[in-house]
């Protein structure tokens, strides 16, 4: 069996771990931007991961501290549900995708690098983005950065809130 590295996310798993929930710490600042928060919703957040698989990774986090599915209201489902609809139709606007990744990993053994708040994945993916870079060169290439994203695809989010 071959065993593939992702060494990008070593300070995900190794660096210094925040006290208490990384999610429900950023929704109690203000500073979006700094945070990556790029909308709030009424009963979600929807976050870029600091960490991410694929330029332009968000994520859809219930505002309500949840570790289970089962704990969301219709309302908090709902709206998380139908942001991450919104969050595609945005990335599909703003950059080239090919198509995305979604999904939610619930419990640590299912992958869930925050275990205990519920979230959505939401991965863009591109023509070539698995290439031989991350199989053999164990490198991942992040061609823009993390903020530059940000400001690309906060436009989209801004007229999102101006409908709501």
């Amino acid at each position: 069996m071959e065993n593939l590295w992702a060494a990008w996310r070593r300070d995900f798993i190794l660096g210094p771990k925040e006290k208490g929930c990384v999610f429900c710490t950023r929704i109690k600042r203000r500073a979006d931007r700094r945070n990556l928060i790029i909308y709030r919703g009424r009963r979600n957040i929807i976050i870029m991961n600091k960490y991410p698989y694929n330029a332009g990774h968000l994520m859809v986090v219930p505002k309500a501290h949840k570790g289970k599915l089962g704990q969301l209201t219709s309302s908090e489902s709902n709206e998380m549900f139908e942001l991450t609809r919104r969050s595609v139709e945005i990335l599909e606007k703003a950059m080239p995708t090919a198509g995305f990744n979604i999904g939610m990993n619930i419990g640590s053994d299912a992958g869930a690098g925050i275990d205990d708040h519920v979230h959505i994945h939401i991965v863009p993916r591109f023509r070539g983005d698995t290439n031989f870079m991350a199989v053999f060169g164990e490198t991942r290439v992040q061609s823009i950065s993390i903020v530059d994203i940000y400001d690309m695809i906060k436009p989209g989010f801004d007229q999102l809130r101006d409908r709501s």
